[in-house]
């Protein structure tokens, strides 16, 4: 079943606060609250494909601590990791 992309938007505002680990709770959530509603469809779904993996690999790919494997190395990483910088630097 596919579902549209706005439904998909409201599944990615609620998982990025349970991701298990708070910290990355707290980036992606803040990432999801300013910058979801503007992210392509491809974007979408690069981010629901990042929310399949462990969280704390998730908080050291887009803090800069280790790079990110290839499969998520894209145009929603990039995004994430200057999210992140603007929050460390703002």
């Amino acid at each position: 079943m596919t579902h549209d992309l706005e439904t998909r938007r409201k599944r990615l505002r609620y998982r990025t606060g349970h991701t298990g680990i708070k910290e990355t709770d707290l980036l992606l959530g803040g990432f999801a609250a300013s910058h979801l509603a503007a992210l392509t469809a491809t974007q979408v779904g690069q981010f629901e494909a990042l929310l399949e993996a462990v969280g704390h690999d998730i908080l050291d790919w887009v803090t800069g601590r280790v790079p990110a494997p290839a499969a998520y190395d894209n145009e929603l990483m990039v995004l994430l990791m200057r999210y992140v910088a603007g929050q460390r630097n703002p």
